[in-house]
């Protein structure tokens, strides 16, 4: 997951109140304070929600926008924000050029990620392998996974279920930084670690 993702949290509710039923949309900020944007649409027409707390109630297709507080969303739906599975911690391990061999700074890392994912009590991991654009487009597919698999083993040694590991290889279709065909650019060679 890239720094540039902006998380969205919306909470609707639809509720049927005898026959005209009503649906409730808040936009709620991420973790990190920032709010995206959401269109809600109905055969009335459109709202964009923008702004924290912003809403709208759709009553028999028509909207009428709402304001809503933190507070109050933790009065009205707060046991069941709760409920929500947590977020995942997401860890970017670096690769040697044309290697499954961590750089030494992230290998400096592994230890601190491994002892995380040890004190997980039922954790789960997706693991994603990436490669730069430097030779076959081939190779780089494999090379990919070969990360990927690497991290994988690592994290059954920290007694992580193997089951509860996904892995997938992009080779290089997926960059961190888009760059042209045979320049090496450090940065993609990596495992994206999503851990919760």
């Amino acid at each position: 997951m890239r720094g540039s993702i902006r998380w969205l949290w919306v909470f609707a509710l639809s509720l049927a109140a005898c026959t005209r039923p009503t649906s409730h949309v808040v936009l709620l900020p991420g973790p990190d304070g920032r709010t995206g944007a959401l269109l809600v649409t109905s055969a009335a027409g459109a709202v964009v929600l923008s702004e924290p707390y912003a809403g709208v109630d759709v009553v028999d297709g028509k909207m009428a926008p709402t304001k809503t507080s933190a507070a109050m969303v933790s009065q009205a739906y707060g046991r069941l924000l709760a409920m929500q599975p947590a977020r995942p911690r997401v860890h970017i391990v670096y690769f040697e050029f044309g290697q499954s061999v961590p750089t030494p700074e992230s290998q400096a890392r592994l230890p601190r990620i491994l002892a995380e994912v040890s004190a997980l009590p039922a954790g789960e991991a997706v693991v994603i392998g990436h490669a730069d654009r430097v030779g076959r487009a081939e190779a780089n597919e494999q090379l990919s996974w070969q990360r990927a698999n690497m991290i994988r083993e690592l994290l059954v040694g920290a007694g992580l279920a193997r089951e509860a590991i996904t892995t997938a290889g992009r080779g290089e279709r997926e960059p961190a930084v888009a760059t042209a065909d045979h320049i090496p650019e450090p940065r993609n060679r990596r495992v994206e670690l999503k851990l919760r």
